[in-house]
């Protein structure tokens, strides 16, 4: 297991770790707005991998040690709120483009066809990925995420002067920044542990944080299109994962994508907020398994 670099040919590099067998079937972790692939556990990786994936996590472009894109214009709080109000505006990237990152990472290594599981920001990318070559998405995990609708999935107002707080220019800074952020998001019937939130936030900002990335990523969310028509149309094994606690997506996002999707599994999970709470990695390791399965005809889950 060792961090290495695949350079795509749209002149982005991708950073992206592997855990199990590359003789397993690949199953490709997206993770959300200005998180890092680390924010997928080594733990949930390798839990994942016990069941027989090949297990592939990346920084999505402007985290991490993945290509941070040089701004043709400066990305700021006041474009993000503006965006938000519906004022148009020219972003340096889409969701859509984001998919083809990840379609240039599965190319690097090689994988035809992959399972995907996507949260938050990862969830809208792995939506678009089925949406735009759906032959190459083998089944979808779609959690705590949207459709790109406005009317569904929104935040709770009350997050808002955190979601536009200045961003963190210190490593002390950013981790009490984590501390606030999961006391306002966090699940509330599954509470972290101080520790783990610390060395997390700690990794995140040696591994490579970025201000302006994230809220050129927040931009890229903010502009997404409404995928619900082209949902309507995909035919492959998905399952929707919300949190009822989700302060950040609304459940209603998830119960829009499982509506949106024919044949989708939806799973709405009681006191869980919008973070990746350790005593539910069974129950999301068992939906992506479950989900995998159904694309071979199978509908058991392996012990």
């Amino acid at each position: 297991m060792a961090e290495l670099m695949a350079p795509l040919p749209n002149g982005i590099e991708i950073c992206y770790e592997t855990f199990g067998k590359p003789d397993d079937p690949p199953l490709l972790l997206i993770m959300g707005l200005g998180g890092p692939m680390t924010w997928w556990s080594n733990d949930l990786c390798q839990l994942l991998a016990d069941r027989g994936f090949f297990v592939i996590r990346y920084d999505n472009r402007d985290i991490g040690r993945s290509s941070y894109i040089t701004p043709l214009r400066r990305a700021s709080r006041s474009s993000a709120v503006t965006t938000w109000l519906g004022v148009r505006r020219q972003v340096e990237y889409g969701i859509a483009d984001l998919a083809d990152d990840a379609f240039g990472l599965l190319d690097h290594l090689g994988a035809e066809q992959a399972d995907v599981f996507g949260v938050s920001m990862g969830g809208m990318i792995a939506q678009t990925m089925a949406v735009a070559r759906p032959a190459r998405v083998r089944s979808l995990v779609s959690m705590m995420s949207t459709t790109g609708r406005r009317s569904v999935g929104w935040q709770d107002p009350r997050l808002y002067p955190m979601l536009l707080a200045p961003r963190p220019h210190t490593v002390e800074e950013y981790v009490e920044r984590a501390y606030k952020v999961e006391a306002m998001i966090g699940s509330p019937g599954y509470p972290h542990d101080p520790a783990e939130t610390r060395a997390r936030a700690e990794e995140t900002w040696d591994r490579g944080y970025h201000p302006a990335g994230v809220l050129r990523q927040t931009l890229a969310v903010l502009t997404q299109p409404d995928r619900t028509p082209a949902l309507h149309e995909l035919d492959m094994p998905t399952c929707v994962i919300h949190g009822l606690a989700d302060r950040l997506v609304h459940s209603s996002g998830g119960r829009a994508t499982a509506t949106a999707i024919r044949g989708a599994e939806l799973m709405l999970v009681a006191r869980m907020g919008h973070d990746l709470p350790r005593p539910l990695y069974g129950t999301f390791v068992d939906a992506v398994e479950r989900t995998s399965r159904r694309a071979d005809g199978v509908s058991s889950v392996r012990a």
